[in-house]
């Protein structure tokens, strides 16, 4: 790509956010609204809000936590869809128990899991996994529901090994489907992080953020609703960036498509 395609997507990537900044700088540039501060107020007040201490001792833990519950959804997510996906007699006697389970939203189960798991690290963990899991999960089978039937017969007929075939046929060609659960989980993950944090917590940003909303520190509650914002910007881009790593050959070959 060159520089001026570069340039190009950087800008298409910022006008938007940069022009509703805008809007919202100006439209509470006067503002003497208590719970509506203005914005120049709120970014006045980030930095001594949580990059004096809350940083470690709120943020960094808030992470670790997301991390942790994110990558024990995806693990349990591709392996459960990658078995459904593969035995047809297994996917017809659980459909019906996935689609239970999945209908329950998972701040319900917050009461449920802290029973079982207290309300230390565990339960918040749980709680990332509960909600994560499923849209990894089910976009796992469909993917997997989706493989070329001809891929697979040509599979069996060079008798590829048992864990040649998972990796090179299954997951390669289920990944697509996988990355699209993916994405989807990382935004759910973040919003359970909040809310597992709201529930007998000591620290973390839902934490924080809920004590400043009760100590009426309300600019200090939206540095708060603002740092939420800047951390899924940044694990988005992220995700992109693996992502296009690891779906390299797929985005090649849908370019390749489309110019033919």
């Amino acid at each position: 790509m060159t520089v001026l395609g570069v340039l190009r997507r950087v800008l298409q990537a910022v006008t938007v956010p940069a022009l509703l900044v805008a809007v919202w700088w100006a439209a509470t540039a006067g503002s003497t609204d208590f719970f509506w501060p203005p914005l120049s107020r709120i970014v006045g007040a980030f930095d001594d809000t949580w990059f004096h201490g809350r940083l470690t001792a709120d943020v960094l833990p808030s992470l670790a936590r997301l991390l942790a519950g994110y990558l024990l959804a995806l693990l349990l997510g591709v392996a459960l869809g990658v078995a459904i996906g593969s035995v047809r007699v297994l996917r017809a006697f659980l459909e019906p128990v996935l689609e239970f389970f999945r209908a329950i939203p998972s701040p319900v189960l917050v009461p449920i899991l802290m029973l079982f798991a207290g309300i230390g690290n565990g339960m918040k963990i749980l709680v990332i996994v509960s909600g994560c899991v499923w849209p990894i999960l089910l976009n796992t089978v469909e993917g997997v529901r989706a493989l070329d039937e001809v891929l697979r017969d040509t599979a069996r007929c060079y008798r590829m090994r048992p864990h040649s075939r998972l990796v090179h046929l299954v997951l390669r060609g289920a990944s697509p489907r996988i990355a699209a659960g993916a994405r989807q989980a990382l935004s759910v993950g973040i919003i359970l992080m909040v809310i597992s944090e709201m529930f007998a917590a000591s620290n973390g940003v839902g934490f924080t953020i809920i004590q400043f909303q009760r100590a009426f520190s309300i600019p200090q509650m939206w540095t708060g609703i603002l740092l939420l914002g800047l951390v899924g910007i940044a694990l988005s881009g992220i995700f992109q960036l693996v992502e296009a790593r690891l779906l390299n050959w797929y985005t090649g070959l849908r370019r390749s498509q489309r110019e033919g």
